[in-house]
C-alpha cells in the first residue's frame, strides 16, 4: 500500500536531517503508529507522504502513485488531519465543511448530505451553524476530522489527531477512525499518547533522530523487550528517558 524507500529530509536551514535514510512498507487497511519523541521526524514524515514536502533523497509510493507522475490522484486518495486547526474560525462549522468539501469537487445534495452525516456521527449535529471560534479544543478536532474524511479518502494521515482534547471527544474520535478503518480506510497516525496507541494500532514504527528504531505489532514489541508490561515501556527502553525539549 504505501512503501517508502530510503527517504531523507535536511531543511535548508538545518544542520541535521529530520529524516534519514528511512524505509517502511505500511500495508493495506493497517491502523499504523508512526511514535517517536519530540523532534524525532514524525511530522516531517507524514509531511512527506502527504507532498507537502519534496524529499532530499529517497521516494515512496502509495497504491503504486507517486507524486512526480500522479500527483492529482494522489490528492484525492488521501486525506489529511493536520496537528494545528485548518478551520476558518469566523465561519460556522457547516461553512467550513462545504468549502473543504468543495475542494475536493463534491457539491451540491451529495456533499450536504455528507456533511449532515458526519456532523451527527460525531455528536455536532445542533452546532452545525455556529462559528467555529465559539468551539472547545474537542470539537474543532471533530469538525478538523471531517474536512478531511468528506471525498471518502482511502489513506488517512491524522497528526497528533487528539492532542489537548477532553477524554469523550477522544474516544469518538478513535471510535470514529476505527469504523473508517473497518471499512477500508488505511490510517497512519502519530500520537504522543502510547497507552491510545497501544490500544488504536494494528502496528507501529519508533522513530529517533530521523530513524527508523524499530516496528512490529504493539504486543509483539512488549514481549520482544525484557522487563517491558506496555508500549511505553519499550518507548522509554530505545529512546531513553532524557528530556527532549527544544525550542
Amino acid at each position: 500500500m504505501i512503501t517508502i524507500d530510503h527517504i531523507s529530509k535536511k531543511y535548508k536551514s538545518a544542520e541535521n536531517y529530520s529524516v534519514t535514510d528511512l524505509s517502511l512498507f505500511i500495508a493495506e487497511n493497517e491502523i499504523f503508529g508512526l511514535l517517536g519523541p519530540n523532534g524525532a521526524g514524525k511530522t516531517t514524515l507524514i509531511s512527506l507522504l502527504c507532498s507537502l514536502i519534496k524529499p532530499t533523497s529517497g521516494s515512496f509510493n502509495i497504491d503504486g502513485l507517486t507524486y512526480q507522475n500522479n500527483k492529482n490522484q494522489l490528492k484525492k486518495l488521501i486525506g489529511i488531519v493536520p496537528q494545528e486547526y485548518a478551520l476558518y474560525p469566523t465561519l460556522t462549522a457547516f461553512e467550513n465543511l462545504k468549502y473543504f468539501g468543495s475542494m475536493y469537487g463534491l457539491k451540491g445534495d451529495n456533499l450536504n448530505s455528507k456533511i449532515n452525516a458526519a456532523l451527527e456521527h460525531l455528536g455536532l449535529a445542533s452546532f452545525a451553524d455556529k462559528k467555529i471560534d465559539t468551539f472547545s479544543g474537542g470539537m474543532k478536532r471533530r469538525i478538523n476530522l471531517i474536512a478531511s474524511i468528506l471525498h471518502e479518502p482511502k489513506v488517512l494521515f491524522l497528526d497528533e489527531p487528539t492532542v489537548g482534547v477532553d477524554v469523550q471527544s477522544k474516544n469518538v474520535i478513535i471510535e470514529y477512525l476505527q469504523e473508517l478503518n473497518k471499512k477500508g480506510t488505511t490510517i497512519i497516525y502519530t500520537s504522543h499518547h502510547l497507552n491510545e496507541a497501544e490500544l488504536f494500532c494494528s502496528k507501529v514504527a519508533i522513530i529517533d533522530h530521523g530513524k527508523l528504531i524499530t516496528q512490529g505489532k504493539p504486543i509483539e514489541l512488549i514481549n520482544k523487550y525484557e522487563g517491558a508490561h506496555n508500549l511505553e515501556d519499550v518507548f522509554l527502553n530505545l529512546t531513553g528517558k532524557g528530556l527532549r525539549d527544544h525550542a
